[in-house]
Protein backbone atom coordinates (compact mmCIF):
# COMPACT_ATOMS: atom_id res chain seq x y z
CA UNK A 1 0.00 0.00 0.00
CA UNK A 2 2.75 2.44 1.03
CA UNK A 3 4.41 1.43 -2.53
CA UNK A 4 0.77 2.56 -4.10
CA UNK A 5 0.59 5.68 -2.53
CA UNK A 6 4.56 7.21 -3.43
CA UNK A 7 3.94 6.16 -6.96
CA UNK A 8 0.44 7.92 -7.23
CA UNK A 9 2.13 10.86 -5.56
CA UNK A 10 5.00 10.72 -7.99
CA UNK A 11 2.74 10.85 -10.64
CA UNK A 12 1.23 13.91 -9.94
CA UNK A 13 4.85 15.81 -9.45
CA UNK A 14 5.35 18.59 -11.75
CA UNK A 15 1.59 19.08 -12.13
CA UNK A 16 0.10 20.08 -8.49
CA UNK A 17 2.39 22.20 -6.28
CA UNK A 18 1.35 20.94 -2.60
CA UNK A 19 2.09 23.72 0.70
CA UNK A 20 3.86 21.43 3.85
CA UNK A 21 3.69 22.74 7.42
CA UNK A 22 4.57 21.24 10.44
CA UNK A 23 7.61 18.69 11.13
CA UNK A 24 7.73 17.66 7.30
CA UNK A 25 10.15 20.73 6.85
CA UNK A 26 12.29 20.00 9.13
CA UNK A 27 13.29 16.53 7.24
CA UNK A 28 16.46 17.15 4.52
CA UNK A 29 16.02 14.66 1.18
CA UNK A 30 19.32 14.37 -0.96
CA UNK A 31 17.80 14.20 -4.64
CA UNK A 32 18.01 15.26 -8.23
CA UNK A 33 16.05 18.49 -8.95
CA UNK A 34 14.96 20.14 -12.05
CA UNK A 35 15.48 23.92 -13.26
CA UNK A 36 13.49 25.76 -16.45
CA UNK A 37 16.18 27.94 -18.07
CA UNK A 38 13.92 29.81 -19.73
CA UNK A 39 14.78 33.37 -20.54
CA UNK A 40 18.22 32.51 -19.59
CA UNK A 41 17.30 32.09 -15.65
CA UNK A 42 17.00 29.63 -14.31
CA UNK A 43 13.26 28.90 -12.11
CA UNK A 44 12.59 26.02 -9.82
CA UNK A 45 10.50 23.90 -12.82
CA UNK A 46 6.43 23.76 -12.63
CA UNK A 47 6.53 20.67 -14.63
CA UNK A 48 8.24 17.30 -14.10
CA UNK A 49 11.04 16.66 -16.97
CA UNK A 50 9.06 13.97 -18.10
CA UNK A 51 6.12 16.49 -19.37
CA UNK A 52 7.97 19.88 -19.79
CA UNK A 53 8.50 19.87 -23.51
CA UNK A 54 11.11 22.29 -24.07
CA UNK A 55 11.21 24.92 -27.19
CA UNK A 56 14.24 25.41 -29.55
CA UNK A 57 16.48 27.56 -27.16
CA UNK A 58 15.45 26.70 -24.24
CA UNK A 59 17.90 25.07 -21.53
CA UNK A 60 17.19 22.00 -18.84
CA UNK A 61 19.02 22.31 -15.83
CA UNK A 62 19.84 18.90 -13.30
CA UNK A 63 21.19 20.19 -9.59
CA UNK A 64 21.85 17.39 -7.15
CA UNK A 65 21.44 18.69 -4.20
CA UNK A 66 20.09 18.30 -0.12
CA UNK A 67 17.13 20.32 1.12
CA UNK A 68 14.23 20.49 3.02
CA UNK A 69 11.92 23.29 1.19
CA UNK A 70 11.86 23.62 -2.27
CA UNK A 71 12.06 28.04 -1.58
CA UNK A 72 15.96 26.79 -0.57
CA UNK A 73 16.84 24.34 -3.04
CA UNK A 74 19.97 25.53 -4.78
CA UNK A 75 19.92 26.24 -8.64
CA UNK A 76 22.41 25.04 -10.87
CA UNK A 77 25.53 27.02 -10.89
CA UNK A 78 26.03 27.40 -14.73
CA UNK A 79 24.29 30.13 -16.19
CA UNK A 80 21.51 29.19 -18.65
CA UNK A 81 22.83 30.91 -21.48
CA UNK A 82 21.60 29.22 -24.67
CA UNK A 83 23.78 31.18 -26.94
CA UNK A 84 26.84 29.96 -25.42
CA UNK A 85 25.81 26.06 -24.55
CA UNK A 86 24.39 25.79 -28.13
CA UNK A 87 26.75 28.39 -30.56
CA UNK A 88 28.09 25.24 -32.47
CA UNK A 89 24.94 23.62 -33.07
CA UNK A 90 22.83 25.14 -36.14
CA UNK A 91 19.31 24.72 -36.50
CA UNK A 92 17.92 21.99 -38.39
CA UNK A 93 14.63 20.98 -39.72
CA UNK A 94 12.51 18.23 -37.69
CA UNK A 95 14.58 18.64 -34.66
CA UNK A 96 15.16 21.55 -31.86
CA UNK A 97 18.11 22.53 -29.77
CA UNK A 98 18.08 22.79 -25.61
CA UNK A 99 20.95 23.56 -23.92
CA UNK A 100 21.51 21.38 -20.82
CA UNK A 101 23.64 22.13 -17.23
CA UNK A 102 24.05 19.39 -15.26
CA UNK A 103 25.66 20.55 -11.74
CA UNK A 104 26.63 17.28 -9.44
CA UNK A 105 26.32 19.50 -6.66
CA UNK A 106 28.86 20.50 -3.66
CA UNK A 107 30.99 18.18 -1.73
CA UNK A 108 28.67 18.87 1.64
CA UNK A 109 25.75 17.44 -0.35
CA UNK A 110 27.76 14.27 -1.69
CA UNK A 111 26.60 10.88 0.19
CA UNK A 112 29.44 9.61 1.91
CA UNK A 113 32.64 8.59 0.24
CA UNK A 114 32.13 10.13 -3.20
CA UNK A 115 32.90 13.43 -4.62
CA UNK A 116 31.04 15.39 -6.74
CA UNK A 117 31.80 15.26 -10.40
CA UNK A 118 32.70 18.53 -12.72
CA UNK A 119 29.90 19.63 -14.00
CA UNK A 120 28.10 19.04 -17.54
CA UNK A 121 27.21 21.28 -20.30
CA UNK A 122 25.75 20.28 -23.53
CA UNK A 123 23.79 21.25 -26.30
CA UNK A 124 21.01 18.34 -26.94
CA UNK A 125 19.59 17.95 -30.47
CA UNK A 126 16.49 15.88 -30.29
CA UNK A 127 13.20 15.57 -32.04
CA UNK A 128 11.18 18.45 -31.99
CA UNK A 129 8.35 17.15 -29.96
CA UNK A 130 10.68 15.58 -26.96
CA UNK A 131 10.71 16.15 -23.66
CA UNK A 132 13.52 17.94 -21.23
CA UNK A 133 14.23 14.38 -20.05
CA UNK A 134 14.72 13.32 -23.23
CA UNK A 135 17.22 15.65 -24.16
CA UNK A 136 18.72 14.88 -20.63
CA UNK A 137 18.90 11.48 -22.15
CA UNK A 138 20.55 12.35 -25.64
CA UNK A 139 23.71 13.90 -23.61
CA UNK A 140 24.44 12.49 -20.81
CA UNK A 141 24.78 8.43 -19.49
CA UNK A 142 23.99 6.39 -17.80
CA UNK A 143 21.00 7.22 -16.37
CA UNK A 144 20.17 5.16 -13.31
CA UNK A 145 16.27 4.97 -12.51
CA UNK A 146 14.02 3.68 -9.93
CA UNK A 147 11.39 1.22 -9.86
CA UNK A 148 8.74 4.15 -9.56
CA UNK A 149 10.17 6.21 -12.65
CA UNK A 150 12.68 9.00 -10.34
CA UNK A 151 16.06 9.82 -11.27
CA UNK A 152 18.49 8.51 -8.80
CA UNK A 153 21.94 9.01 -10.60
CA UNK A 154 23.42 10.69 -13.73
CA UNK A 155 26.75 9.90 -15.06
CA UNK A 156 27.33 6.82 -12.23
CA UNK A 157 26.60 9.99 -9.36
CA UNK A 158 25.88 8.84 -7.10
CA UNK A 159 26.96 5.39 -6.91
CA UNK A 160 23.52 3.76 -5.03
CA UNK A 161 21.05 5.13 -3.35
CA UNK A 162 17.65 7.51 -4.46
CA UNK A 163 16.14 10.31 -2.51
CA UNK A 164 17.16 9.38 0.76
CA UNK A 165 16.36 11.38 3.85
CA UNK A 166 19.62 12.63 5.24
CA UNK A 167 18.19 14.72 8.25
CA UNK A 168 14.99 14.90 10.65
CA UNK A 169 12.98 12.67 12.41
CA UNK A 170 13.28 9.13 10.93
CA UNK A 171 16.18 9.88 8.95
CA UNK A 172 17.56 6.54 7.09
CA UNK A 173 20.63 5.30 5.95
CA UNK A 174 21.00 5.04 2.17
CA UNK A 175 20.05 2.06 -0.20
CA UNK A 176 21.90 0.52 -2.52
CA UNK A 177 18.93 -1.09 -4.05
CA UNK A 178 18.33 2.50 -5.31
CA UNK A 179 14.33 2.48 -4.29
CA UNK A 180 13.69 5.40 -1.54
CA UNK A 181 14.12 4.55 1.88
CA UNK A 182 10.43 4.44 4.28
CA UNK A 183 10.83 7.67 5.72
CA UNK A 184 8.53 11.04 5.77
CA UNK A 185 4.98 11.32 5.18
CA UNK A 186 5.05 7.23 5.73
CA UNK A 187 5.71 6.69 1.51
CA UNK A 188 9.30 6.83 1.46
CA UNK A 189 10.29 9.35 0.16
CA UNK A 190 10.48 13.44 -0.26
CA UNK A 191 7.78 15.54 1.10
CA UNK A 192 5.36 16.91 -0.71
CA UNK A 193 6.56 20.16 -0.56
CA UNK A 194 9.33 19.21 -2.36
CA UNK A 195 7.80 17.08 -4.84
CA UNK A 196 5.40 19.86 -5.92
CA UNK A 197 6.67 22.52 -8.35
CA UNK A 198 8.51 19.26 -10.36
CA UNK A 199 11.55 19.46 -7.50
CA UNK A 200 12.00 15.81 -7.19
CA UNK A 201 13.41 14.75 -10.90
CA UNK A 202 10.20 12.57 -12.00
CA UNK A 203 10.66 10.43 -15.78
CA UNK A 204 7.17 8.39 -15.52
CA UNK A 205 7.83 6.32 -18.47
CA UNK A 206 10.03 8.25 -20.07
CA UNK A 207 12.45 5.39 -20.46
CA UNK A 208 9.81 3.48 -22.78
CA UNK A 209 9.12 6.49 -24.83
CA UNK A 210 12.88 6.98 -25.16
CA UNK A 211 13.28 3.14 -26.95
CA UNK A 212 9.96 3.80 -28.84
CA UNK A 213 11.40 6.75 -30.48
CA UNK A 214 14.64 5.31 -30.91
CA UNK A 215 12.89 2.00 -32.90
CA UNK A 216 10.75 4.66 -34.87
CA UNK A 217 13.96 6.64 -35.98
Amino acid sequence: MRGARWAGALALAGAISVSVAGPAQAQEYRYWSFWDGAAGKWAYATQGPATLRPADGAVAGFRFTVSAESSAVDRPRAAADFGKLCSGTPEKSGTKRVGVVVDFGSAADAPDGERPPAERTACARVPEDASAAEALAAVVKPLRYDAQGMLCGVAGYPEAGCAEQVSGAGAAEPKASGRPSAAADGDGGPSAGLIGGGAVVVVLGAAAVWQARRRRG
